[in-house]
């Protein structure tokens, strides 16, 4: 194998972290794969690993493109520089009429749009009357956002018009345009800032930027998941770099293991409405060929990379704020990923010439910790000897030795004690939720000993205008108020859901679940077309669906907790249910599984069998490479959403709140979330169970899940009037929309954030 000098390098540095190494004559193994780096040694190096490597080496790729728009359309690369586009109705119409056909197939991305459309189309937009009027009166709704900032926040919270938030998390998800998010955590960041944006709070937010994003899915007909990545191509994005006053590109610096040993970051900037992200980003030649890998790829790597990447993420956000800066009042953690950036801001207070236990106390008033998991592993823990090779000349600075220093994030494991970000995160914030009810209940057991002063829950939203279909929002305008985007967190406005004629609920429902359909046959199209699914997988696809019968949604991250294959525990009794002759059901799964998760990948492997088994006769669907634009048409479109994790696992979930505000009722454990949010007349809510074993615990819950489909569920989907209108669906459509919008908005749970924590944060 021949690479070059910096691959090499790189290589030699990743392989000595992870594996051991052999003298050459000793041959391991007649397959094992070889790379000879240093003269007399070779490195027995797993096929992945190497690929991993190699695959990371190319640089972001910046194609120079330069769209020369039509004098009277010149701000719409501005328009879609912004995120804002992706919740804007307005906006998303005005881009899909520029081209229906480029609007689906760069699944929905403007910026990509307009690389790609002709010149001559712009040029007859530039001179249609109609469109252009429509572009200036967006233009206006666009400058009017922008201007209002403080207003906005004055009309809603006045105590926080002048402060200032920052903002820290390792993902966001924003659109699928941008892949720098795996799942729920990050499409929760990216609602957070959507919402901030609407509300006017001055929230600034810091995260990578992952030049090869989160990986992409396919399914072989076997039903193996293969992981790709590829480069994002930030032409074809909303993204950008940032530049100094000077005009300068704005990189900071930082040590890693020594002072010498320096990791340099470039910053990009995403615009979303009226909030600021600040994107970091390690692939510079300025970097060692074994740093520039540090911000390739999202939850990649070993431990080690681990750790050197929320070094970066945590510091290098801190530098990136004074760069800028930026002064922030509150400093929000989102989990323990960044909890670096509570050491750093320690340690500037004191290098300020606090003594450490007023660093501490300044510190800790103006923090703020979000903790999202219940399941130990998720924690980020590392050994002490690790640490102590990166922080050895950090905790001189903050006047303590390597026992003190340890102390401040030691925890015992399963492994035994380690350094554990969440210990460290408690320690070092006043403020500290968890992020429903029940997860709070949770935390305080799991962190008996580590508990922060206060401890209070956040129960998770979600951003209504991007998850809402568009269908419904018109429904809303026609039938509720044109006002109702001014009344998310009013639960009495809500009430006039009621008054909705049950025709008109029916038949916006039907045209949503219309779309779904739609959804999936243009996907299945367009993989056959570029040859990426055969044609024997058309029916795993959902080519069969069909839009009459009752249709159920799964789609989560494949976490074994979550239980995907649930469903799937009798199977005579579900084929009976899916291949009733007059009652019949359907279900629709989604999702990806951790590339390291073998059991997630066999959940998979599981489902995509009984996608392809006659027995199931189509109404099992898979599909494939889950992602914001996937979980839009899928939350929109069935008519029941699944949930079945293992309680109370669940620390709060919000797939099923996206669902719910779109009339679609929740099927689920009563666990996070939705024990709070099911009030006996919004959906179903079954008791997880918690005794015997979890073979015993597994037939309990799925025992419960089929009589509840066979008694309740499914007989009240079919009985329809005279008038074919399931009059009794509709009334549990209804409940779940007016119950789960004013409940589950991310407007409530900015609200509670404001109120609960920042609001005392700044004010201590």
């Amino acid at each position: 194998m021949v690479v070059s000098q910096s691959v090499a390098d790189t290589i030699f540095w990743r392989v000595s972290q992870t594996v051991a190494f052999v003298n050459k004559a000793e041959r391991v193994s007649a397959t094992a794969p070889y790379l000879c780096i240093t003269p007399g040694i070779t490195y027995v190096i797993p096929i992945f690993m190497v690929e991993s490597i190699l695959s990371a080496q190319p640089k972001i790729e910046e194609v120079p493109f330069e769209r020369e728009l039509p004098e009277q359309l010149d701000r719409l690369t501005e328009l879609a520089h912004n995120f804002w586009w992706s919740w804007s109705p307005e906006a998303r119409d005005l881009f899909r009429s520029i081209s229906v056909s480029l609007w689906r197939n760069t699944d929905h991305n403007p910026v990509l749009m307009l690389r790609e459309v002709t010149e001559g189309r712009l040029q007859r937009l530039a001179e249609d009357g109609p469109f252009v009027k429509r572009y200036q009166h967006l233009l206006a709704s666009f400058d009017h956002m922008l201007s209002t900032k403080k207003t906005e926040i004055a009309k809603h919270y006045p105590a926080m018009t002048d402060k200032k938030i920052a903002y820290f998390s390792a993902e966001y998800g924003l659109h699928s345009s941008l892949p720098i998010y795996s799942g729920g955590l990050g499409v929760l960041a990216g609602d957070i800032c959507k919402t901030s944006s609407d509300l006017g709070l001055d929230l600034t937010a810091i995260g990578f930027m992952y030049p090869r994003g989160y990986f992409d899915q396919r399914i072989t007909p076997d039903g193996e998941q293969l992981a790709s990545y590829s480069n994002i191509v930030p032409v074809n994005v909303a993204i950008e770099h940032r530049f100094l006053k000077t005009g300068e590109p704005a990189i900071v610096s930082l040590p890693l293991e020594s002072p010498e040993d320096l990791l340099h970051l470039q910053i990009w900037q995403v615009r979303c409405g009226r909030v600021r992200m600040y994107l970091i980003d390690s692939d510079l030649d300025l970097n060692k060929p074994w740093n520039r890998d540090i911000s390739t790829r999202l939850y990649g790597g070993d431990q080690e990379y681990r750790l050197r990447q929320e070094i970066a993420l945590g510091m290098g956000g801190v530098a990136v704020l004074k760069l800028l800066e930026v002064q922030p009042d509150v400093w929000h953690a989102n989990e323990g990923h960044v909890a670096f950036m509570l050491l750093e801001r320690l340690r500037l207070a004191v290098e300020s010439g606090m003594d450490l236990e007023t660093a501490k106390a300044f510190v800790r008033k103006s923090s703020v910790f979000t903790t999202h998991t219940p399941v130990p592993a998720g924690h980020d823990s590392f050994p002490f000897p690790l640490i102590e090779r990166y922080f050895a000349y950090y905790w001189p600075k903050l006047g303590l030795d390597k026992e003190s220093f340890f102390a401040l994030g030691r925890h015992t494991e399963i492994w035994g004690e380690g350094f554990n970000m969440t210990a460290l995160s408690m320690n070092l914030a006043e403020q500290c939720n968890a992020v429903s009810k029940r997860h709070e209940e949770v935390t305080r057991a799991m962190w008996a000993n580590d508990l922060p002063d206060e401890l209070t829950s956040v129960t998770n939203g979600v951003h209504i205008p991007t998850w809402i279909a568009p269908e419904v929002g018109r429904l809303f305008d026609n039938k509720v108020g044109a006002d109702w985007h001014e009344h998310l967190n009013d639960p009495k406005y809500w009430d006039r859901i009621d008054a909705i004629d049950d025709i008109d609920f029916w038949t916006t429902r039907q045209h949503c679940k219309a779309g779904l359909m739609a959804f999936i046959a243009s996907r299945i199209r367009r993989g056959w077309q570029s040859g990426t699914l055969p044609t024997a997988g058309f029916v795993a696809a959902g080519a069969v669906l069909d839009p009459a019968v009752l249709t159920i949604g799964f789609a989560r991250r494949f976490a074994t907790y979550k239980r995907a294959t649930l469903i799937f525990h009798d199977l005579e009794r579900l084929k009976r249910m899916v291949n009733d002759p007059i009652r019949p059901v359907q279900f629709i799964f989604s999702g990806k599984a951790h590339p390291a998760d073998e059991g997630g990948k066999l959940f998979i492997r599981q489902i995509y069998s009984y996608a392809k088994d006659p027995a199931f006769k189509g109404r099992i669907a898979f599909i494939e490479n889950y992602d914001m634009h996937v979980a839009k048409n899928l939350v929109r479109g069935v008519d029941v959403w699944m949930n079945n994790p293992k309680a109370p696992l669940e620390a709060s979930g919000t797939s099923g709140m996206k669902a719910g505000i779109n009339g679609v009722p929740n099927f689920s454990i009563l666990d996070g979330w939705w024990l709070e949010g099911f009030n006996g007349k919004n959906g179903w809510g079954l008791e997880g169970s918690i005794t015997g074993t979890q073979a015993e615990q597994d037939a309990a819950d799925a025992a419960k899940m089929y009589d509840t489909l066979e008694h309740e569920i499914i007989p009240l989907y079919y009985d329809k009037g005279s008038d074919s209108i399931p009059h009794g669906w509709v009334q549990v459509m209804k409940e779940s929309a007016k119950t789960v919008i004013p409940g589950f908005s991310g407007e409530r749970m900015v609200g509670d954030y404001i109120t609960k924590l920042y609001s005392k944060s700044f004010t201590k």
